[in-house]
C-alpha cells in the first residue's frame, strides 16, 4: 500500500470548496486539536490524494466491527453497504458486536503476537471514550486519517467541540465522527406533567415517588452514564474531572456522589437492591407504567420509539437545565487494517451530508448529525430539513464534557463495591 494511503494531508473532495469562513472554523478548533490548524492544503494535491485512496479502496472488503443492539442501526448499516458496493466499490461487512472492548482486546492480541500493519482482522471499529484513550495509548490505531477525508470539512468543530475530544482526550486525528449523543431523560406528560430538571430534584422525586424511579446498573453504557452526571454536579471541583483519576481526586471529586446516591438508593425501584441491566428494559418498564422515568443517550429515542408506536404520543424528551453529559461516537482504523483505503472510504460516506441526514431521520434511526448543517450547500442542507415530531426534545441543554476516560473504570469499580452486591 503506498503512501498516500496510509496517511494524506487534509483534502476535499473535487464537488466541494473550502471557503474563507470554513477555513477559519476549522483553524478555530486548533485549541481542541493543534492539527486542525493544517486544514488549508492545496486543493489540487488533495482531490489527486484523496482518488489515489479511492482507486485503491475499489474491490477492498472493510469489516466494520459495530454494535449491534439496534435493529434500526443494524438496518441502517445495510443502506450504508449498498450505497458504498454501487458508488465506490467497497463491500462494507458489518461484523456485529455487543461491546467494543472485546475488539480492542483482540488487536491488542494481534498486536502482541506480533501481526504486521496488514494482518488484522479490523479494518473499521465504532469506538468512543475509554476504548480510544486505550487504543491510543498502547499504539493500537493506525495513522492519523480524520482531516484528510474530504466531509470533514462539514463537521462542526467548534459548535460540537466533542468532535474533536473524546472523554477528554484528544482525538488528533485517529477517529472519525459520525454521531452525537447527549444523555436525555424521558416520561409520559400523563403520568410525570412536571420533570425533574437536576439530580436534586430527581432526588425529591424519587422520595415522593418510591420504587416509580431507576437507573441501569453499571457498567452498562447508560447506568455509568447517570452515575458520571451526577457526580458532575456534585463535584467540588468539576476541572478535576478533565484530567487522569488518581486516588486522591477520586476521593476528594466523588465522595458528594456517594452521599447522593447514598440518599437516592433507598427510593429507587426495589429498594436500590436491583437495577435493570439496560436502558431498554427501563424503557420496557416505564412503557408499562411501573417506572415514572427512563433515559436515552439518543436525544430522539422517545420519538423513534413513538413513530415505531411502543411509546404513547404523549411521552416528552427533557435534559437538565443546566445541562447533561454530551460526546460524539467515532470510527477508528486499527494500526493493523488489511483495508485502510476501503476503511477511509467508508469513514467519508458516513460523514457525507446524504449519510448524515438519513441517519438523522427519525423513521431510520435518529442520531443527531455531526455537521454543522448551516454551512451546506443549499441542496445537501435541504436534506436535514423535517417537521417536529412527538417526543422530540422542545429545548436542547447545554452538552457538558465528558469525565477523562480514566474515571470510567474507577467509578464503576467504585460503584460496584457500595452498591453491587
Amino acid at each position: 500500500m503506498n503512501s498516500a494511503v496510509q496517511a494524506v494531508p487534509f483534502n476535499m473532495s473535487s464537488s466541494f470548496q473550502i471557503n474563507r469562513r470554513q477555513t477559519l472554523t476549522l483553524a478555530g478548533a486548533a485549541a481542541f486539536a493543534p492539527w486542525a490548524a493544517q486544514a488549508a492544503a492545496p486543493a489540487s494535491a488533495s482531490a489527486a490524494a484523496w482518488a489515489d485512496i479511492e482507486r485503491v479502496a475499489r474491490g477492498q472488503t472493510v469489516y466494520f466491527n459495530a454494535w449491534a443492539g439496534s435493529e434500526r442501526i443494524n438496518a441502517y448499516l445495510q443502506w450504508v453497504a449498498g450505497e458504498l458496493q454501487r458508488d465506490f466499490g467497497v463491500k462494507l461487512q458489518h461484523v456485529k458486536i455487543s461491546d467494543a472492548a472485546d475488539v480492542v482486546k483482540r488487536v491488542r492480541a494481534e498486536k502482541q503476537a506480533g501481526r504486521k500493519d496488514t494482518e488484522g482482522t479490523v479494518d473499521l471499529i465504532w469506538i468512543n471514550g475509554e476504548n480510544f484513550a486505550a487504543m491510543k495509548r498502547d499504539g493500537l490505531l493506525s495513522a492519523p486519517f480524520a482531516q484528510a477525508l474530504p466531509n470533514f470539512q462539514w463537521v462542526d468543530t467548534v459548535g460540537k467541540p466533542t468532535t474533536l475530544v473524546d472523554f477528554s482526550v484528544p482525538t488528533d486525528g485517529l477517529e472519525s465522527p459520525w454521531g452525537m449523543a447527549q444523555l436525555t431523560f424521558f416520561a409520559d406528560a400523563k403520568r410525570l406533567p412536571q420533570v425533574p430538571q437536576s439530580m436534586a430534584e430527581l432526588l425529591a422525586l424519587a422520595r415522593s415517588q418510591p420504587g416509580r424511579i431507576t437507573y441501569p446498573r453499571p457498567p452498562n453504557f447508560h447506568g455509568t452514564t447517570f452515575v458520571k452526571q451526577a457526580l458532575i454536579e456534585h463535584a467540588p471541583d468539576v476541572k478535576a474531572l478533565a484530567q487522569p483519576v488518581t486516588a486522591a481526586a477520586l476521593e476528594a471529586q466523588a465522595a458528594p456522589l456517594w452521599r447522593f446516591l447514598d440518599a437516592l438508593h433507598p427510593h429507587l425501584w426495589r429498594g436500590g437492591k436491583q437495577f435493570p441491566q439496560n436502558s431498554a428494559a427501563q424503557r420496557q418498564m416505564m412503557a408499562d407504567g411501573e417506572l415514572l422515568l427512563a433515559l436515552t443517550f439518543n436525544p430522539n429515542e422517545a420519538a423513534n420509539e413513538i413513530a415505531a408506536k411502543r411509546l404513547s404520543a404523549t411521552v416528552q424528551s427533557w435534559q437538565f437545565a443546566k445541562g447533561t453529559i454530551g460526546n460524539t461516537h467515532f470510527v477508528a482504523i486499527p494500526y493493523n487494517a488489511p483495508s485502510k483505503a476501503g476503511a477511509q472510504v467508508v469513514a467519508n460516506f458516513l460523514l457525507s451530508p446524504a449519510a448524515q441526514a438519513r441517519k438523522a431521520d427519525i423513521d431510520v434511526w435518529g442520531d443527531p448529525t455531526v455537521l454543522d448543517v448551516t454551512r451546506l450547500p443549499a441542496a445537501e442542507r435541504a436534506r436535514f430539513a423535517s417537521a417536529v415530531r412527538p417526543g422530540q426534545l422542545a429545548q436542547s441543554a447545554p452538552a457538558l464534557p465528558e469525565p477523562h476516560a480514566s474515571w470510567v473504570d474507577a467509578l464503576e469499580k467504585e460503584w460496584t463495591r457500595r452498591y453491587g452486591v
